[in-house]
């Protein structure tokens, strides 16, 4: 019994190794930013994603940092919680506009180019299902977009505020 026991902790030991090291080519989603955010190339795409790789979602309604997604829309965009600092870090790392918007409930949330950040629950890393995706809640209508790492997201524009929102 003991001896199996060491064969058993000796094949988990070597599968937990195995798994550390990671694994596929890196081409599919290549990040630049091992921080809070990175870019990460999904489909052919550059787009920001969050630290385990999954990509990152604006919604244009939510221009100038006004958080609309709240309740039950948080059930399927997950805001991605930040601090200033991780923003700014973040921002410096990867050369964009990145800042933080002041949540309803009081927590603090990524923004690039003055849109809130989300990840869409219903996909996994490395995934672009999101994009273009509409729904409604709380009698606002959400048109989802991907972040882009080129250019920002496809409805927001450069003119938006970078940082401190406090709305």
């Amino acid at each position: 019994m003991r001896a199996s026991a060491k064969i058993a902790l000796a094949i988990a030991a070597t599968a937990l190794g195995v798994a550390g090291c990671g694994g596929g080519d890196g081409d599919e989603n290549a990040a630049a930013s091992a921080g809070i955010v990175s870019v990460a190339s999904v489909d052919g795409t550059d787009v920001l994603a969050d630290s385990a790789g999954r990509t990152l979602y604006t919604a244009a309604v939510e221009k100038g940092g006004k958080i609309l997604c709240v309740d039950a829309c948080t059930s399927f965009w997950e805001p991605v919680v930040a601090s200033p600092s991780d923003a700014d870090s973040a921002a410096a790392d990867l050369d964009a506009d990145l800042g933080v918007v002041d949540r309803p409930d009081g927590g603090q949330q990524l923004a690039f180019n003055g849109l809130p950040l989300y990840t869409f629950a219903e996909e996994d890393a490395g995934q672009l299902e999101g994009d273009g995706f509409t729904d409604d809640f709380e009698g606002t209508h959400f048109e989802w977009e991907a972040a882009r790492a080129a250019g920002g997201s496809g409805s927001s524009g450069s003119d938006a505020p970078s940082s401190g929102y406090g709305y």
